[in-house]
């Protein structure tokens, strides 16, 4: 049984780390706020994309309009982008999101090429022992010529034939409670990206495109990549300091509720003692009478 002296030592111990995970709450808080921003302010422009996709679609259907981002091939050579953090103490985001790209697999992809964003999903790419054809960096105030050196790499690699396909799988930020880890395809270019289901569309209005649309879209599916991708890495962002700041919550509720547990533990030991003294000199004065 553990006496007053270690109790009143893991006391102060679970104290100490309760200080530090109050901390790092507040200052994940303070990211929180601003990442959520920001991946909340990038759905309405790429809704707004979607929606003016749905009028260009016609160039993909009716007209002979070829693009590389468009090209369908084979899935032989498959290229996996998986975005994680580069730090921990954010709960289960980074393992749920790794557990996905464990099991998902595909017998019929012969080759797998894999690029990491985040220093988790690079640790987790080299245990397992896959193939990685690169590794970029992305800091918390990353702007959008950050993220369009990943994405320019992974449209490089399509369209010179490296890979036959682009996948996502990133966390997407749903709330602050709730991150949802996914995949998504983004080459080639299709119907599932570009522009929704027209029956979807909340409304559909007439416009004029100058130049034609065709010509348009080939100048806009390059921007509509890299937006998606930093589209992307915003959630990513958002999802990770939502779950820090909630892990760390659980974490400090966690250590005050031991600390309560301890102080009752350590009250009940010293109360015993008291009582056992208290016994020993009644005991002593009896026999002296």
């Amino acid at each position: 049984m553990p006496s007053t002296r270690d109790i009143r030592r893991r006391i102060k111990s679970v104290k100490n780390t309760a200080q530090i995970t109050k901390a790092m709450q507040m200052v994940a808080a303070s990211r929180m706020r601003k990442a959520q921003q920001q991946a909340l302010a990038g759905h309405p422009y790429l809704e707004m994309m979607n929606h003016i996709g749905l009028h260009l679609r016609g160039a993909l259907l009716l007209n002979d309009f070829h693009h590389p981002l468009i090209e369908r091939r084979p899935r032989q050579r498959v290229g996996k982008i998986v975005i994680t953090t580069d730090r921990g103490l954010c709960g289960a985001l980074n393992a749920n999101l790794l557990r996905l790209v464990n099991d998902d697999h595909d017998e019929s992809e012969q080759q797998i090429f894999y690029v990491s964003v985040g220093r988790k999903g690079r640790q987790f790419l080299a245990r397992t022992q896959r193939e990685m054809s690169a590794d970029f960096e992305i800091k918390d105030n990353f702007s959008f010529r950050d993220s369009r050196r990943a994405s320019l790499f992974l449209m490089d690699k399509f369209i010179d034939g490296s890979v036959d396909a682009v996948e996502v799988y990133f966390n997407k930020f749903v709330n602050t409670i709730v991150q949802e880890p996914i995949r998504i395809p983004l080459l080639p270019l299709g119907m599932e990206t570009v522009g929704q289901d027209p029956a979807a569309a909340p409304e559909m209005r007439e416009y004029l495109f100058e130049p034609s649309a065709p010509e348009l879209l080939g100048k806009l599916l390059p921007y509509f990549v890299h937006m998606m991708f930093y589209q992307m890495l915003l959630d990513s962002k958002a999802s990770e300091h939502s779950a820090r700041m909630v892990a760390m919550k659980n974490a400090t509720d966690n250590a005050k509720q031991m600390i309560k547990d301890l102080t009752l533990d350590f009250n009940k030991l010293r109360q015993a003692a008291i009582t056992t003294e208290l016994l020993e000199i009644s005991t002593a004065q009896m026999s002296l009478d």
